[in-house]
């Protein structure tokens, strides 16, 4: 799912949101902290710059490296990304033609799965609304012994369904409440700028405020919960009046499709849009070239934090901006993907020559996790690193599944796949390091990288802060880009080897016990452990006079003993 991290706070039944991260537009030391290095700053970054410095001190030279965001799509003419777009240099733009014989015409800077003739998926269902309505007529229709045979003749699916519907019994009527609680807050803006009458939004003004009405009573309460946040605390009417129209358009476009279609057992927006068979695992060429789609927010700013480039007054870069250009698989609509586009779009990446997918989504139930398995262990044969956010759920992932998942079993020792690494979510703050919505779990979750107030490109030209593991995922996924840019030997175990046994750790507030590295990502020590044991210098040329001397190399531990 398309994750947009909502952060709520409670207070008299009512509920703020802070979707986008709030944070000084001008502070230029905030928007790139995720590149800081621990031992200097005691700021856990990821240390990007002196990465680069160690490779150069080696006399290494960079090749390029496509990283495919599997997401909700990009702006390719974005000022600070269309210069490190990935462009398929066999196919011919827009001459209606598949020129390269991959099956998909004009597929100039990647692939839209979630499109076809019809136009683009914008919003679709959950997972869960998908099983509720496939499995109910079967476990729970008209004929109750009929029930009962299905439900012993398919165990997986039965479980399957009833969590499910457990999960949408609940979602579907917390949407709903939500989407009518912003609703009703919207609507009482005017009367909170009305009692604020000019003054700003302190303790003291709103002590001597004293509500005549049941509505003016409500719009207090939330004054008074706002007044709470650092950020506005003290603003003028006006400045607390935007501030709320903010939050409530973010926790509006959050809830009101929720509420309105992917919970809804009626909508179903594939058959008319996409035109595939959505049964049919088998079919691949389906889709089109659109790849930014209606929202391509997500995904923008996930290519930015990779591979953004520094563009006029603005100084964000991504980890990868040296080393690395994005191809766009757009697979990711508002609400959940779908495992069919998943598959594909693994495999489109890998065909097509990417060598780092991230993957920054999920969702609780996987009916086609097979299908995603197989095109799993397809990457792995062809070598390609797969780069997966833990999730936003802030919950144990050994004990709450999160899919697409490197592990058949949760109770499994190791994953099925030596190529996956999985990313939880840091803060700047060393006291609270582990951001608050970040899934976690010691077996499971492989390292921890920057997810929180990261400032990054979103589509017309401009930038945001957001937060959730899924901006974590690429900031790992620009530094493996790296890594794999100087070292085109490294194998994906061996990244994320280098990459877990490097991490700066921490035992404050228990963070040693939250992912198998015990810590955050360093990109410089990654790339000096992976340069120490697994760099193989290119063989030399016949005409070379004198071989150059054989590097030592160790072997790769096994992920299990990590």
């Amino acid at each position: 799912m398309k994750k947009i991290l909502i952060a709520a706070a409670f207070y008299g039944g009512f509920a703020l949101l802070a979707a986008q991260t709030v944070a000084p537009e001008n502070d230029k030391d905030l928007k790139t902290w995720y590149h800081k290095d621990h031992s200097s700053t005691k700021v856990y970054g990821v240390n990007t710059e002196n990465a680069y410095k160690f490779f150069e001190s080696k006399g290494l030279k960079p090749k390029s490296v496509v990283v495919a965001v599997l997401d909700s799509g990009v702006e390719v003419d974005h000022p600070g990304l269309v210069k490190n777009m990935w462009k398929n240099p066999n196919e011919i733009p827009n001459n209606g033609k598949d020129d390269d014989g991959n099956g998909y015409i004009d597929d100039v800077y990647g692939w839209n799965f979630i499109g076809g003739k019809n136009g683009d998926i914008d919003v679709d269902n959950m997972e869960v609304t998908r099983v509720v309505k496939k499995y109910k007529p079967i476990f729970e229709g008209d004929d109750s012994a009929k029930n009962k045979e299905n439900q012993a003749k398919m165990p997986e699916d039965f479980e399957m369904y009833m969590k499910s519907k457990q999960l949408f019994t609940t979602k579907s009527e917390e949407a709903k409440q939500n989407f009518q609680l912003y609703t009703m807050i919207e609507k009482a803006i005017p009367d909170m700028v009305r009692l604020l009458n000019g003054k700003n939004l302190t303790k003291e003004n709103l002590a001597a405020i004293k509500p005549t009405t049941q509505q003016e009573a409500m719009a207090m309460n939330v004054l008074g919960q706002v007044s709470k946040d650092p950020e506005i605390a003290g603003k003028s009417a006006s400045e607390v009046e935007q501030y709320l129209k903010n939050q409530m358009k973010e926790g509006l476009d959050h809830f009101r499709p929720q509420a309105e279609k992917s919970y809804n057992l009626d909508f179903d927006p594939r058959k008319e849009i996409v035109g595939d068979n959505y049964d049919d695992y088998s079919e691949k060429k389906y889709g089109n070239n659109h790849y930014e789609g209606p929202d391509a927010k997500h995904g923008t700013h996930v290519a930015g934090i990779i591979a953004g480039l520094v563009n006029g007054s603005e100084n964000q870069y991504g980890v990868a901006s040296r080393v690395a250009k994005i191809m766009t698989v757009r697979a990711v609509p508002d609400g959940d993907e779908r495992d069919k586009d998943v598959a594909n779009a693994v495999r489109y990446a890998v065909d097509n020559g990417a060598k780092i997918l991230n993957m920054s989504f999920g969702k609780p139930v996987s009916p086609g996790k097979n299908v995603v398995w197989d095109a799993f262990k397809y990457a792995e044969s062809k070598g390609v690193l797969l780069v997966k956010a833990a999730g936003n759920e802030n919950e144990n992932i050994a004990e709450h599944q999160y899919f697409p998942t490197n592990f058949k079993s949760q109770a499994d020792e190791k994953p099925f796949i030596n190529n996956m690494i999985v990313v939880g979510a840091n803060t700047n703050d060393a006291d609270a390091l582990k951001a608050s919505f970040s899934n976690f779990d010691q077996k499971m979750v492989d390292v921890f990288a920057p997810g929180d107030k990261i400032y990054s490109t979103v589509p017309d030209g401009k930038y945001e802060y957001l937060q959730g593991t899924s901006m974590a995922s690429p900031v790992v996924a620009g530094a493996a880009a790296i890594m794999l840019a100087y070292m085109p030997n490294l194998k994906p175990e061996q990244i994320i080897e280098s990459l877990v046994k490097s991490s700066n750790t921490t035992a404050t507030n228990g963070f040693d016990k939250l992912s198998r590295s015990n810590g955050v990502i360093d990109v410089a020590k990654a790339s000096e452990y992976a340069y120490k044991n697994f760099y193989k210098a290119d063989a030399p040329s016949k005409s070379t006079k004198k071989p150059m001397k054989k590097q030592k190399t160790n072997k790769a531990i096994d992920r299990s003993k990590l």
